[in-house]
């Protein structure tokens, strides 16, 4: 400790000054599309004590504020500093069960790391950087929270769905001493996480690994197995307390596009999640695989599944891969970590323009994408619309909720959109003791959001179960 302190003089208030943000290194590009691991190099702890020791430790601090779950980003940013690692791990559990993927998948440049006041200019503390090595190594050395002074309180809590939202909710449930079972149609816990996003922003051993420090601390799963078919919504009514549902939004918006039913056009998630089955040989039937290779593609949607589309295809050795938006760069809702890391790997990007058909040759094959101007100077052109030739297009237009069948008939009601009405602050669906959290309430979102409604509907869940005692 003492040497890295020397080193770096920890501890100097204006560190901030002396050293600047440096993010971890990548892999060349050349070589990470040979492959779908991820693509960032391990940081050394000196580097991570460096950054962390870069914080001004805000009295207001901004960054915790802009976090969905208010993680304690200063606090555990000196613990760091001060190369208490354990301790950090330990504090970033208190408000986020999932630190390891947030700093993965969370886009701090519009998070945390945006609000942080060094932003202005000296640029951001690596916040995410942070959370995903000390919590990757609180897992690696099997950390695992002290729960020995928590009473069991005989209630259980069946969860549907092991997505981040269910996930979340689990971990809180179970730190109170509630059974939480945890129940998933998939051979995997994770939702998304697993199955639709890509290895090389998320490998899956991540998902092994705090699959089993869930297991740990209590939370049983139980996988392969859908509510309403598998098992019946009337058991779980029967044998639980209380059920929280955290099921997403599976449903692919397909923008009412002429000729979306040609061979060829694929589904964002259905891609995803076939290219995750075949990887990880899961053995789902269900999930296709789509070779791309020596394909053209244009992929539709500028959002954070449009680049997990378009990277994926690089990998797969596809011809051509063109993402293709319908306003300007800036406009885009995805990362733009994400969009630079696409075109380092060789995707093109198209602005600007709006799809209006998709056209498909005599065999009902596509052949290319019919587009229409929308940029200012759209006027000044001669032909308002543009046609790109192409094998594939993928739709990455976001999800719609995907309410299952079973719903009305146990008085879960939904919104017009098909999202669960559920009341605002506790998250309580129509239907009783039954609580909803996640996409399916709030409609797709980020990870850390999901995470953020399944920790509020635990706690409404704890506190209903306390009163009824």
């Amino acid at each position: 400790m003492n040497e890295v302190k020397n080193k770096y003089s920890i501890g100097d208030k204006l560190n901030f000054l002396k050293h600047n943000r440096k993010l971890a290194p990548k892999r060349e590009a050349e070589s990470r599309t040979n492959d779908f691991s991820e693509i960032y190099h391990n940081k050394k702890e000196s580097e991570l004590v460096m950054q962390a020791d870069r914080c001004l430790d805000c009295g207001n601090p901004y960054c915790e504020w802009k976090c969905p779950i208010h993680n304690y980003i200063p606090d555990w940013l000196d613990l760091v500093a001060n190369q208490q690692f354990d301790k950090a791990a330990q504090l970033m559990h208190q408000t986020n069960p999932l630190p390891e993927i947030c700093g993965r998948v969370c886009p701090q440049d519009r998070l945390c790391e945006q609000a942080c006041t060094l932003n202005t200019g000296l640029g951001a503390v690596t916040i995410g950087e942070i959370e995903k090595t000390i919590a990757d190594q609180a897992l690696n050395n099997h950390w695992r929270p002290d729960l020995s002074r928590v009473k069991s309180t005989g209630k259980k809590v069946a969860i549907v769905g092991a997505g981040p939202a269910g996930l979340a909710c689990a971990e809180y449930l179970t730190r109170q001493g509630v059974k939480a079972t945890v129940y998933d149609k998939y051979p995997e816990i994770g939702g998304l996480l697993t199955f639709g996003i890509p290895e090389f922003k998320l490998e899956k051993k991540i998902l092994t690994k705090r699959k089993k420090y869930l297991e740990d601390i209590g939370v049983e799963f139980v996988l392969n197995s859908e509510i309403g078919k598998d098992i019946s919504f009337d058991e779980l009514q029967s044998d639980y307390d209380k059920i929280f549902l955290g099921m997403g939004t599976y449903k692919a918006v397909d923008g009412n596009l002429p000729g979306k039913q040609s061979d060829g056009v694929i589904a964002a998630l259905d891609y995803l999640i076939g290219n995750v089955n075949q990887q990880q040989n899961y053995q789902m039937p269900e999930a296709v695989y789509h070779d791309l290779n020596g394909k053209d593609v244009i992929v539709l949607g500028g959002g954070d599944t449009a680049m997990d589309c378009v990277r994926s295809a690089i990998r797969q050795k596809a011809k051509s891969v063109r993402c293709v938006y319908r306003k300007q760069e800036n406009d885009m809702p995805g990362s733009k970590t994400e969009v630079n890391n696409a075109k380092e790997e060789g995707v093109k990007f198209i602005f600007n323009l709006q799809p209006i058909e998709i056209s498909a040759n005599q065999s009902v094959q596509v052949k290319s994408v019919v587009f229409e101007r929308t940029d200012f100077d759209a006027l000044k052109y001669k032909d308002k619309q543009v046609v790109i030739d192409t094998d594939i297009v993928i739709l990455a237009f976001g999800f719609r909720a995907s309410p299952s069948d079973w719903f009305e008939n146990f008085d879960i009601k939904t919104q017009a959109s098909g999202l669960i009405s559920t009341q605002e602050n506790t998250l309580k669906t129509t239907a009783e003791n039954v609580f909803a959290g996640g996409d399916m309430v709030s409609g797709a979102d980020l990870v850390v959001t999901a995470i953020a409604q399944g920790r509020t509907a635990a706690k409404q869940i704890l506190n209903a179960l306390t009163h009824e005692n």
